[in-house]
C-alpha cells in the first residue's frame, strides 16, 4: 500500500482477524476484548491534586513587583492626541543578473536599487543583502503517471519515480545545512500528504528520502494545484508520515507562515493537473498573493519527446495524457515560475539534475530583500505592477540592458483573510 496508510494497517488486519474467528465459530473470546482505556497519568507524588507550596522569597519579590507596575498602568494618563498608524509593507525578493554571462551579481547596496508600482517610484523603508539560510518547501508529485513518465529514462533498471524523487534526494543532502537552513516535503497525487515537517535534522531528511524510494505510488491522478495551495497556505490535510501521529487528519500550516527572509518552493513535477478542487485561475491568484518564488523542475519530458509520435492530440479514453495536455503542462509550469518570481528548468535527462539544483540554490542565497510602505491601502483584489531596476556601477543611470533584475511582476491585495482561505 502507499505509505500514507501504513498507520491503518493494523487496524484492516485486526478486523480480518476477528471477521474470520466469527465465521468459524469459535469461542475464544480474547479478541473481542477492548483495549483498556488510557487513564490520567498520575503526578509524581502520586496524588491528583498537589497542595499549595509556600511562596519563596523571590517569589514574593517578583509579585510586589508585578502589583507596583499594574498600579503605575492604572493611575497613568493617556494621551489623546497620540494615534496608531497601521502600515502596509510590500516585500519584494530581487536577483540580479547578468545577461551575458548569467553571473549572479552580489555586494549591492540599497543604493543600487530602484522598486517602482505602477510606474511611480516608491522609497526603500527596508533592505537586505542576501543571506545564506534558506527554508524550502519541496513539492514532488508521486503518482502512477510519475512512474510511469520516469520509466522511459530508467527503462528496466530503475523505478520510473525516481525521476521525481532524485531531485528531491539530491537538494537535501547537498543543501540543506543545519542549523540554519529548513526543509519540508510534501508528495501529493490524489492528495498532499506531507512528509516531514520543516526540519533541518539530517536523520529526519534522511528518512524522508528513504521513504519515498522504498515505496511506489498508489494512484495515478495529479492534483497539481490543490498540492500547490497546499503547501502555500497550508490547510486540513493528512497528519505528516514521520510524526506517526494517531490522527489520520491534521492541520498544516503553509510556508507563508514560516517567519523566514529566504523562502520558496521546489516543484518537481509533470505540470499535468486531473481534478484538482481548485481551477487554474484559482491557484495563479495564490501564488501571486503569497509572494513566494516557485523554482520549479517539470518531468516527463523525455517520455513525451519519445512517444510524441504515438500519442493523440488529446487525451485518451484509457486517460493517457494527449500531445496538447503535455504543451500546456509546460505553459502552466512557465506561468507559475514567472508569477511567483522563480525559474522554470524543463528536464529532459536525470544528469541535467545537479546543474539546475546548483543554480536553484545560487539563486535562493542571492535574493536581495526589499521593502517600501504604502502611502494608503491597496484595493483588494487588485493588481499593482511591481518592476525593479538596479545600478550597478552606481552612475545614476538604471543599467536595464546589461542586467536583469529576476522579481515576481506584481502584488496582489487578498480578497480574504488568510485564516478564511484555509477553511474554504
Amino acid at each position: 500500500m502507499k505509505m500514507f496508510f501504513f498507520r491503518n494497517s493494523r487496524v484492516v488486519v485486526s478486523l480480518l482477524v476477528g471477521i474470520v474467528l466469527l465465521v468459524q465459530g469459535t469461542g475464544s473470546t480474547a479478541l473481542a476484548q477492548s483495549k483498556p482505556q488510557k487513564g490520567t497519568p498520575p503526578t509524581e507524588s502520586g496524588k491528583k491534586n498537589q497542595r499549595p507550596v509556600p511562596m519563596t522569597e523571590e517569589e514574593k519579590k517578583k509579585a510586589e513587583e508585578e502589583k507596583k507596575r499594574l498600579e503605575e498602568e492604572k493611575n497613568a494618563i493617556i494621551d489623546t492626541t497620540v494615534e496608531k498608524i497601521e502600515s502596509n509593507i510590500v516585500n519584494v525578493d530581487a536577483v540580479v543578473i547578468n545577461k551575458k554571462s548569467g553571473q549572479i551579481i552580489s555586494g549591492l547596496k540599497k543604493e543600487n536599487f530602484a522598486i517602482f508600482e505602477n510606474g511611480v517610484k516608491q522609497t526603500l523603508s527596508n533592505f537586505a543583502t542576501p543571506e545564506a539560510p534558506i527554508t524550502v518547501s519541496l513539492v514532488v508529485e508521486y503518482s502512477k503517471w510519475s512512474e510511469l513518465f520516469g520509466s522511459a529514462a530508467g527503462g528496466y533498471f530503475e523505478p520510473g519515480a525516481n525521476e521525481v524523487i532524485k531531485p528531491v534526494a539530491y537538494f537535501l543532502s547537498r543543501f540543506i545545512k543545519p542549523p540554519n537552513d529548513y526543509a519540508s516535503v510534501i508528495a501529493f497525487d490524489l492528495r498532499p500528504t506531507p512528509i516531514t515537517d520543516f526540519t533541518n535534522d539530517p536523520r529526519r531528511l534522511s528518512q524522508t528520502v528513504d521513504l519515498l524510494f522504498r515505496n511506489r505510488p498508489a494512484f495515478r491522478e495529479n492534483n497539481l494545484f490543490d498540492a500547490l495551495k497546499f503547501a502555500l497556505i497550508g490547510g486540513l490535510g493528512d497528519s505528516v508520515v514521520l510524526e506517526n501521529s494517531e490522527k489520520e487528519k491534521a492541520m498544516y500550516g503553509g510556508i507563508t507562515e514560516v517567519k523566514s527572509k529566504r523562502r520558496a518552493i521546489i516543484l518537481v513535477a509533470s505540470g499535468i493537473d486531473t481534478f484538482s478542487k481548485i481551477n487554474y485561475d484559482q491557484v495563479r491568484r495564490i501564488i501571486q498573493e503569497a509572494g513566494v518564488p516557485i523554482y520549479i523542475i517539470s518531468t516527463g519530458n523525455l517520455f513525451y519527446k519519445r512517444y510524441e509520435q504515438y500519442l493523440g492530440a488529446t487525451d485518451s479514453l484509457t486517460g493517457m495524457p494527449g500531445r496538447l495536455t503535455f504543451l500546456q503542462a509546460q505553459n502552466t509550469m512557465n506561468t507559475f515560475a514567472k508569477e511567483s518570481g522563480g525559474m522554470h528548468y524543463p528536464m529532459t535527462f536525470e544528469g541535467e539534475i545537479p546543474g539546475y539544483l546548483n543554480s536553484i540554490n545560487s539563486l535562493l542565497r542571492s535574493q536581495y530583500s526589499l521593502s517600501y510602505d504604502l502611502p494608503e491601502k491597496h484595493e483588494p483584489g487588485k493588481k499593482y505592477k511591481l518592476e525593479v531596476k538596479v545600478d550597478v556601477d552606481g552612475d545614476g543611470t538604471f543599467d536595464d540592458k546589461a542586467f536583469t533584475v529576476q522579481h515576481r511582476p506584481f502584488v496582489l491585495m487578498p480578497k480574504d483573510n488568510p485564516k478564511d482561505a484555509k477553511k474554504k
